[in-house]
């Protein structure tokens, strides 16, 4: 009789699931490349990400520093500033998008929806 097919034999181990959706959602991955270079503030992001709306960057930024990919960090400016960085954890995605991207670059076509 056959063993049953469970996530784990197959790869698909539950961190696993969370990093493909946590980075897979709209907009993130986009974030995260912006951010690599440097801090941003939130309208250099809002700038960089055409198609963008304030309220989703909002969120996703909100979801980012949730788990600790992204920093927000207040500057004692007058007026006071507000930027974003990729905290360590943030910045180690670099080659994983950096392979995603080449991939996209081979396979995914100009005319897909």
């Amino acid at each position: 009789m056959a063993e049953p097919h469970s996530d784990e034999s197959a790869g698909l181990c539950p961190r696993f699931h969370r990093a493909v959706e946590l980075i897979g959602r709209r907009w993130t991955g986009a974030i995260i490349r912006v951010l690599i270079p440097g801090p941003k503030r939130f309208n250099e992001l809002l700038a960089a990400i055409p198609g963008i709306s304030d309220r989703l960057l909002t969120e996703r930024l909100r979801e980012l520093e949730t788990v600790e990919i992204i920093r927000r960090d207040v500057l004692p400016e007058s007026p006071v500033r507000v930027q974003y960085e990729l905290t360590c954890r943030g910045h180690e995605l670099r080659e994983p998008l950096d392979a995603l991207g080449r991939w996209a670059e081979r396979w995914i076509g100009e005319a897909l929806p």
